[in-house]
């Protein structure tokens, strides 16, 4: 048996609902749903997603996460059903804030969707966020100033991409650059793609469909675990003038085709 079988049959049974019933709501005979629940055949992707938005459970949840160990009242739901998101409370039903450290940080692509994944990460409270689901995301490289390698963005766990605020930042994850934080904005009159700009202009802005984009967090505050200098800034203003100049005696050259 597998863990999709095993998940299938457990939602089923939950919702007090026959082989036969699913099978005619799914379009699909008794007899091949019945070798899905019994492990002995795999359903084509069509049917997988038919299957995913009659329960209305993510794909990669029915695949990966034995759901007889978790309550599906801690999963939370995104818009089309995209994904289902793990969420830990304490004992007096307050959300943690879940932090990702570095060396976590790799995995969560894989992990995101895994409770187990999410409940061995370190945890915080913060009692002027108390509003939502957030979760705190380390930062590297010197794309976003004056936030670097040493600073933490804590996010607000956005569920439709619709909320989306032109111009804002957000941690997001997608399945092609895995964890990011950028600047967002819609590209014009193509409402399925987004533009991710970084606000050090070094770096170029790159688009993103919406179908890769699996989690997007707002940022609500940061943290830094060590303190800025006083040149710091100073250095990133300067680098960044410098940088600026570049660029536009790059665009001089195409100009003039030197």
């Amino acid at each position: 048996m597998s863990i999709f079988s095993d998940n299938i049959r457990l939602l089923r049974n939950q919702i007090g609902i026959s082989q036969q019933k699913l099978s005619d709501d799914l379009i699909i005979t008794r007899v091949r749903f019945a070798k899905y629940e019994e492990g002995k055949s795999e359903p084509p992707f069509e049917i997988l997603k038919r299957i995913s938005k009659y329960f209305h459970v993510s794909i990669d949840i029915l695949i990966n996460v034995d759901l007889q160990k978790i309550p599906l009242d801690s999963l939370l739901k995104m818009e089309d059903n995209r994904l289902l998101l793990p969420i830990i409370i304490d004992k007096s039903g307050r959300d943690y804030i879940e932090i990702l450290p570095y060396k976590a940080k790799a995995g969560y692509l894989s992990g995101y969707s895994d409770p187990e994944f999410i409940e061995k990460l370190q945890q915080m409270h913060l009692p002027f966020l108390t509003k939502g689901k957030f979760r705190a995301f380390p930062i590297e490289g010197d794309s976003m100033p004056p936030h670097n390698d040493k600073s933490f963005i804590v996010g607000k766990y956005i569920e439709k991409l619709a909320d989306i605020k032109e111009g804002k930042t957000y941690v997001v994850l997608s399945r092609n650059d895995g964890i990011v934080y950028k600047r967002v904005y819609r590209k014009p009159k193509r409402e399925t793609i987004f533009v991710f700009h970084s606000d050090n202009i070094g770096y170029k802005p790159y688009e993103v469909k919406a179908n890769e984009i699996l989690e997007i967090w707002e940022h609500v505050c940061s943290f830094c675990t060590q303190e800025f200098q006083p040149d710091d800034l100073g250095v990133m203003n300067v680098k960044d003038m410098f940088q600026q100049l570049r660029l536009e005696i790059s665009e001089l050259k195409k100009v003039f085709g030197l």
